[in-house]
C-alpha cells in the first residue's frame, strides 16, 4: 500500500526541456521564414515595384481589351491596396523555397533515413510543380481564356474590368492551377503510404478523368477553354504520378520492407 503522503511521480517529468526546445526551434524557423518573406517583399518593392507588378499581372487581359481601354478602380483605396496585395503574393511565391526549407529543417531530425529520401524530393518537386502550374496559367491559359471571352462580347459593350475583381480572378486561377499540378505528389504519397496500390490507381483512371473535368468545371470560369486547360493536364499528371510512384516505392523502402521484398 503506497504512502498517501508520497507525491506521485509526474508522468511529464523530464519532458519540459525538450518540449520547450522544440517550441524555440519552431519559433526560430518561423522567424527565418518571415525574414525570407520580408526580404523578398523588399526586393520586389524596389524592383520592379508594386505598380509594375500589377501591370505585369494585368498584361494578359489588357492585351485582349479594345484599344485604349484600361482596367478601372471602383474603390478609393483600390489603386493602393491591390498592387500591395499583388506584391505580397509575388513575395510569397519568391520566398516559397525558403519557407519550405524551414519546414523541412524542422521535421527532418525526426525522420528515418528512408523517410528523408522521400520528403526532400517531394518538397522540391511540389514547389516546382506549383510554379509550373502558375506559369502555365499565366502564359497560356489567360491569353486563350480572355481571347475566347472577348470573341463573344457584343460590339455594343465596352469591357472595363474592375482591378479588385481581376485580382480575385487571378488568385483563384493561380491557386487552382497550382494545386492541380500537385496531382503527381498526391498520387505518390498515397501509394507510398500504402493507402492505395499501383494497380488500384490504374483501375481508377477512368473515374479520375471524370473527376478532373468536374473539378475543372467548378473552379474555373464557365468557358470550355479554361476547363479543358485544367482537366487535360490533370489527367496527364495523374499518369505521371503513377509512373513516379513506382520509382519512389522502389527507392524509398524501409530496411524491413527491403528484406521482405528480397525474401519474396
Amino acid at each position: 500500500m503506497s504512502d498517501p503522503n508520497t507525491k506521485p511521480e509526474d508522468e511529464l517529468a523530464g519532458t519540459e526541456q525538450p518540449f520547450v526546445a522544440h517550441l524555440i526551434e519552431l519559433r526560430d524557423r518561423l522567424v527565418r521564414a518571415m525574414v525570407g518573406l520580408g526580404v523578398a517583399a523588399g526586393i520586389l518593392a524596389i524592383f520592379p515595384g508594386p505598380a509594375e507588378l500589377y501591370d505585369l499581372m494585368a498584361a494578359p487581359l489588357v492585351a485582349h481589351l479594345p484599344a485604349g481601354t484600361t482596367l478601372i478602380a471602383t474603390s478609393v483605396i483600390s489603386p493602393f491596396m491591390v498592387p500591395l496585395k499583388i506584391l505580397l503574393m509575388a513575395a510569397f511565391l519568391l520566398a516559397l523555397p525558403v519557407v519550405l526549407y524551414q519546414v523541412w529543417a524542422f521535421i527532418a531530425p525526426g525522420l528515418y533515413a528512408h523517410e528523408k529520401r522521400l520528403v526532400m524530393p517531394l518538397v522540391i518537386s511540389s514547389t516546382l510543380l506549383f510554379f509550373i502550374g502558375v506559369a502555365f496559367c499565366y502564359f497560356f491559359v489567360f491569353g486563350q481564356v480572355f481571347k475566347f471571352i472577348q470573341s463573344f462580347a457584343p460590339k455594343s459593350i465596352t469591357a472595363a474590368p474592375d482591378i479588385e475583381a481581376y485580382l480575385g480572378f487571378v488568385l483563384n486561377m493561380f491557386f487552382a492551377f497550382g494545386l492541380a499540378f500537385e496531382v503527381p505528389i498526391a498520387v505518390v504519397v498515397l501509394a507510398r503510404l500504402n493507402v492505395v496500390t499501383i494497380e488500384k490507381l490504374k483501375d481508377f483512371r477512368g473515374y479520375f478523368v471524370v473527376l478532373a473535368f468536374v473539378i475543372a468545371a467548378i473552379v474555373t470560369p464557365p468557358d470550355v477553354v479554361s476547363q479543358l486547360a485544367l482537366a487535360i493536364p490533370m489527367c496527364l499528371l495523374y499518369e505521371l504520378g503513377i509512373w513516379a510512384a513506382r520509382l519512389v516505392i522502389k527507392h524509398t523502402q524501409a530496411p524491413a520492407e527491403e528484406e521482405a521484398t528480397k525474401a519474396s
